[in-house]
C-alpha cells in the first residue's frame, strides 16, 4: 500500500448549509508530507444567506452576491479526487455537502479496498483519527485538538501566510482546512507513526470498529 506522504492527500473544509450550499471552500494540499498549495474563495449560495448563517461563519449575503457558484468548482474537485484521497475534520459533513452538489465524481482510485469507485470518499477524518488514537480526550473538536497539541501558534502563522484578510480564524473555511491537516501532520511524527500508508489512514477514519472488522475481513477473502 502506498505510504501516506506518496498521495496528494486534500484537506478540504466547507462553510454552508443544506439549504444554502457552500459559500465558501478552503483547499490544502499535502504531498511529501508538506502544505504543497492552498485553494479557497466565497461562492453563492443557493438561498439568501440569514443573520444566523452570518453568526457562524462570518459570511454576508452582501459577501458573496457578485459570487460564482460552487458548482463551477466541478472540474478541480473531480480532478483532485482522481489524483488522490479527500480529508477533512469530521468529514461526514464535507460528504454531504459535496454529495448535494456532485452525487458523484468518476472512478477514482479506492485507496482502501482497492480497485476503483464512483465516490468521493474513502475519506481521511481528523476527528475519527484522534478519537481513535487518543481515546481519554476530553474534547475532539477542531479547535479543541490545536490547543491540546499546542499547535496554536503555528495556526496563526499559516493563517496570516495562506488566508484571505479577514478569513483568518476559526469557521473559516480555509484557516479550518489548514488546522486539519496540522492535525494530520503532527500526527504522522509521532514516534511509530511514519510509515503510515493511505489505506490505514482511510481504515482507522471510518465510524465504528465494526466497519474497521468489515474491511479486514474483506480483504482476507480478496
Amino acid at each position: 500500500m502506498p505510504h501516506w506522504a506518496d498521495i496528494p492527500i486534500y484537506v478540504i473544509d466547507f462553510e454552508g448549509a443544506a439549504k444554502s450550499g457552500v459559500v465558501e471552500y478552503g483547499v490544502v494540499k499535502l504531498l511529501h508530507g508538506v502544505i504543497q498549495s492552498v485553494h479557497t474563495r466565497l461562492c453563492a449560495p443557493l438561498e439568501e444567506l440569514t443573520l444566523q448563517d452570518t453568526r457562524l461563519h462570518g459570511i454576508a449575503q452582501k459577501d458573496v452576491s457578485d459570487c460564482a457558484p460552487f458548482a463551477d468548482e466541478w472540474e478541480e474537485f473531480r480532478d483532485w479526487r482522481g489524483q488522490g484521497v479527500f480529508a477533512a475534520h469530521h468529514a461526514s459533513v464535507e460528504q454531504r455537502l459535496l454529495k448535494q452538489q456532485w452525487s458523484y465524481p468518476p472512478a477514482s482510485v479506492d485507496y482502501l479496498q482497492g480497485g476503483k469507485v464512483a465516490d468521493w470518499g474513502p475519506w481521511i477524518d481528523t476527528r475519527r483519527l484522534y478519537e481513535v488514537i487518543y481515546p481519554d480526550l476530553e474534547s475532539y473538536k477542531l479547535g479543541a485538538l490545536i490547543e491540546s497539541f499546542a499547535l496554536e501558534s503555528k495556526l496563526v502563522e499559516l493563517g496570516e501566510e495562506l488566508c484571505p484578510d479577514k478569513r483568518r480564524r476559526a469557521h473559516c473555511a480555509l484557516y479550518d482546512a489548514i488546522a486539519s491537516a496540522l492535525l494530520l501532520l503532527r500526527m504522522a511524527k509521532e514516534p511509530g507513526f511514519d510509515a503510515m500508508s493511505i489505506a490505514w489512514l482511510l481504515e482507522h477514519s471510518l465510524p465504528s470498529q465494526e466497519k474497521r472488522e468489515e474491511v479486514r475481513q474483506r480483504e482476507l477473502f480478496e
